[in-house]
């Protein structure tokens, strides 16, 4: 099995496709006003949004998005008006993250995690 997809909610698809574009996604399916599509830069999966009425209540979904060179990525965001929750750091479970929200205050982290993506130090063997 493999993770193809993710698609999170919005109230305004056109506002979301722009601030995903900027992110770095590639945009391939545009239906606006109710729906975009992105593929990754890097991997087979893609990533969507669409039109909602209300947004849902309570935490939600975390997306995380990896990046080998998170730290420029994270400054060339920034240089585009982007802004972060939190700058990039490195967190006791291995992993460098920078979190910020999109328009729709759907949480993202980007972040660099390296072979202890799959791979920590307490793995646990599945044989």
């Amino acid at each position: 099995m493999n993770l193809n997809q993710i698609t999170i909610p919005s109230l305004n698809v056109e506002i979301a496709m722009e601030f995903y574009k900027k992110l770095g996604l590639r945009l391939i399916v545009n239906a606006l006003p109710k729906y975009v599509r992105f593929e990754c830069p890097d991997g087979q999966s893609t990533f969507s949004v669409h039109l909602v009425n209300k947004l849902p209540a309570g935490e939600g979904i975390i997306t995380y998005f990896e990046h080998a060179e998170l730290d420029e990525h994270v400054q060339n965001l920034i240089d585009k008006g982007i802004e972060f929750d939190e700058l990039p750091n490195n967190k006791p479970w291995l992993w460098r993250e920078a979190r910020l929200r999109d328009f729709d205050n759907n949480r993202l982290v980007l972040f660099n995690a390296g072979a202890n993506r799959k791979n920590p130090p307490w793995r646990i063997d599945n044989k």
